[in-house]
């Protein structure tokens, strides 16, 4: 089983716009996937067809399982230990740890992606960030980064991180950001500086052809 961490260089990049675009292009090579976002926050309980763990349960093919995607879900649409506050309780790394392993050594599939909330620093709990589950879990990452002003600077700060933990790298998946420098250009750019992992484009478009990563991850 190929098992990614998907994690971003900030918020709001598309993390799972790239995951839901992988898991769709592995399924159509015949790939059984799944899916695990093991805390999410600005959730709407009212709408939940619109949230990232119905998006990443319609693209592995199980649109009702958006529970099951994402088991610890919070309203207010800030970092997970604050949203948790909110709602009366306290998240602990640990937890987030067990809940994930628990998660994995139940699968029996061909592909699986966790997806972090938020940066590689974000805060997840009150004393631990994404990159303390990433270090816990021990899985390659799928680094996703924009294309704005200043990608290459984050790209580089956070490969730097990750590899200070000797996480491997699987690939880099540069976003197309709205209202942003040139996709294809900031590419380049990226490259003259990171030879170590393949970088792959995704572009903003809902059918974005994700098969040249699924080539990645599936070789």
């Amino acid at each position: 089983m190929k098992a990614l961490f998907v994690a971003g260089t900030g918020t709001d990049l598309g993390k799972t716009h790239v995951a839901c675009a992988l898991l769709r292009a592995a399924r159509a090579r015949g790939a059984r996937v799944d899916a695990f976002k093991p805390v999410v926050s600005g959730f709407d309980p009212r709408a939940p067809e619109a949230s990232d763990p119905a998006r990443l349960a319609a693209a592995i093919g199980r649109p009702d399982a958006w529970a099951e995607v994402s088991p610890r879900r919070y309203a207010a649409p800030l970092a997970p230990n604050l949203a948790a506050q909110m709602e009366g309780e306290t998240l602990a790394i640990d937890d987030l740890v067990a809940d994930s392993r628990t998660w994995l050594a139940a699968r029996d599939v061909d592909l699986v992606l966790v997806e972090g909330a938020g940066g590689v620093m974000s805060p997840l709990t009150d004393d631990a960030t994404n990159l303390d589950l990433m270090i816990a879990l021990d899985l390659p990452v799928l680094l996703v980064a924009g294309s704005y002003l200043g990608t290459v600077s984050h790209v580089l700060t956070a490969l730097e991180a990750l590899r200070a933990r000797a996480l491997a790298v699987a690939a880099i998946v540069v976003s197309e950001s709205l209202d942003a420098p040139d996709l294809n250009q900031t590419m380049e750019m990226l490259k003259r500086f990171e030879r170590r992992a393949p970088i792959v484009v995704a572009p903003r478009e809902t059918a974005w052809n994700a098969e040249p990563l699924a080539d990645l991850v599936l070789a």
